[in-house]
């Protein structure tokens, strides 16, 4: 497992990852992208476990998804039925991620804003803007850019619809959909394509 693993992580955080698979063994699949998550661990009714992670995530955010899964085995094995990100979660989290809070694993640019997130972690490493767009440094060029980079009153493309970007909301910002005139509420590290006019 480690072998197949160990090109989609920090060249130093194998030995470590491997240790915690030693402890705790589960089938991990490496799936094509989804774009509403990173991960997931499942239980199946013959009581079998697994995680998967997708396969386009860069070595960093892969590693970061990876113990997060992780976490949700070991809060599964010590405590069955919990709140799938509750306090049992977030501890369990915080002690795996522990050992990988080094510059030999983590870029400077992402250490101290990973330490941040790691204080109270959430469902979503996508809830913390800072340590998203971070993360992202490290992906590989695709042509998308975040929300809140583009001007007020940009065009751009989001699943095959045209948005205007519109005012900020708190921690999103107001759209409107083109064809349909209709407002939509992005997530203000949402990733979109911007239209050159």
């Amino acid at each position: 497992m480690i072998e197949k693993l160990s090109k989609y992580i920090p060249e130093n955080a194998v030995n470590l990852v491997e240790e915690i698979l030693i402890n705790h063994p589960i089938q991990i699949k490496i799936v094509n992208n989804r774009t509403t998550k990173h991960g997931d661990f499942k239980r199946f009714k013959d009581g079998s476990l697994q995680i998967t992670i997708n396969n386009n995530l860069n070595k960093y955010q892969f590693l970061l998804t990876l113990i997060h899964e992780i976490a949700h085995l070991v809060t599964y094995k010590k405590n069955q039925r919990v709140k799938p990100h509750g306090i049992e979660w977030k501890l369990n989290f915080q002690h795996l991620m522990l050992p990988f809070l080094q510059p030999t694993i983590y870029p400077q640019s992402i250490l101290p804003l990973l330490a941040n997130y790691l204080r109270n972690p959430k469902a979503s490493t996508g809830a913390d803007v800072n340590l998203t767009y971070a993360l992202k440094q490290h992906d590989e060029i695709s042509g998308k850019s975040f929300i809140f980079e583009l001007q007020h009153g940009s065009i751009f493309t989001f699943n095959k619809k045209s948005y205007k970007k519109g005012s900020k909301r708190r921690t999103r910002f107001e759209c409107i959909e083109l064809h349909s005139k209709k407002t939509y509420l992005f997530n203000q590290n949402a990733e979109v394509k911007v239209t050159i006019e």
